[in-house]
């Protein structure tokens, strides 16, 4: 099963471009679904700040029996980890008791997809950042967790190893190809196979975040995801493909796109 949708779906720039002009912000996540066609949505706004059990209960009242949330990580889990004095890692477990809790109405009603936890650049391939990446999945207990990393260091067999073996999904990720940044490196680590392509916009570490993502994929770069997408859909029982290149509504084009893309004949 292949679930393609977008990072994010609440922005200001997509109403009278992706969203109708007239149309109700309470109104944007049932579009989202019944209108876009998406059957799986990457929550974000969680990353800022520990959100509330009663905004994932007014999400999934809006959405249908048969679609997925994927929630990132609060950067408490995945950022701010460490003491700023010592460096030291924390103990965060409290964090992610506050951020388990919040996900109620979504585990209950059987949509919660997984937690993508989202590391920064910084986060190098150490042995403590290993041990810290197992006590997260300790502290998740049954919720899968999909591990974004941005370091290329990550990028070698030991780390897909490490991962399978500790019931760890990878996040193959699609961004510039600049130096130091992980390439696109299509991996299934678990039953949850997963993409995150964030654009192309090689003015990535000193442009703003919302300039960061400014890029629209054509269609033949595209079709470059194609084969990966059907492999790794055919390893694992779920596969989901988000896009994160969310300005201007870039995100919500290009997963249309996709979606008619991957329902076309292939070649013979």
């Amino acid at each position: 099963m292949t679930k393609i949708g977008t990072s994010g779906f609440s922005f200001d720039d997509w109403k009278g471009t992706i969203y109708p002009a007239g149309l109700a912000k309470e109104k944007w996540l049932a579009f989202y679904e019944q209108e876009l066609g998406f059957k799986a949505l990457e929550v974000n706004f969680t990353y800022y700040s520990l959100p509330s059990a009663k905004s994932f209960e007014g999400m999934s009242r809006k959405t249908s029996a048969d679609f997925s949330f994927v929630v990132k990580a609060f950067r408490g889990m995945t950022h701010e980890i460490r003491d700023k004095a010592t460096r030291k890692i924390l103990d965060n477990r409290d964090v992610f008791e506050k951020f388990i809790f919040s996900l109620g109405p979504i585990i209950t009603d059987k949509k919660l997809s997984c937690i993508l936890m989202q590391f920064p650049f910084s986060f190098h391939p150490t042995q403590e950042n290993a041990d810290y990446l197992k006590t997260a999945r300790e502290r998740l207990g049954d919720i899968p967790m999909v591990i974004e990393f941005r370091n290329h260091g990550w990028l070698k067999e030991k780390t897909f190893d490490f991962l399978q073996k500790n019931a760890m999904g990878y996040c193959a990720v699609d961004e510039p190809r600049l130096e130091g940044l992980m390439p696109f490196a299509p991996r299934a680590t678990s039953a949850i196979g997963y993409f995150r392509l964030h654009g192309r916009n090689r003015n990535w570490f000193n442009a703003p975040v919302a300039e960061r993502y400014n890029y629209l994929y054509s269609e033949e770069e595209l079709k470059e995801f194609l084969p990966p997408i059907r492999d790794l859909s055919a390893k694992t029982s779920t596969l989901f493909v988000f896009f994160n290149n969310c300005h201007a509504g870039s995100a919500a084009k290009n997963a249309v796109m996709l979606s008619r893309m991957l329902l076309e004949p292939q070649a013979q």
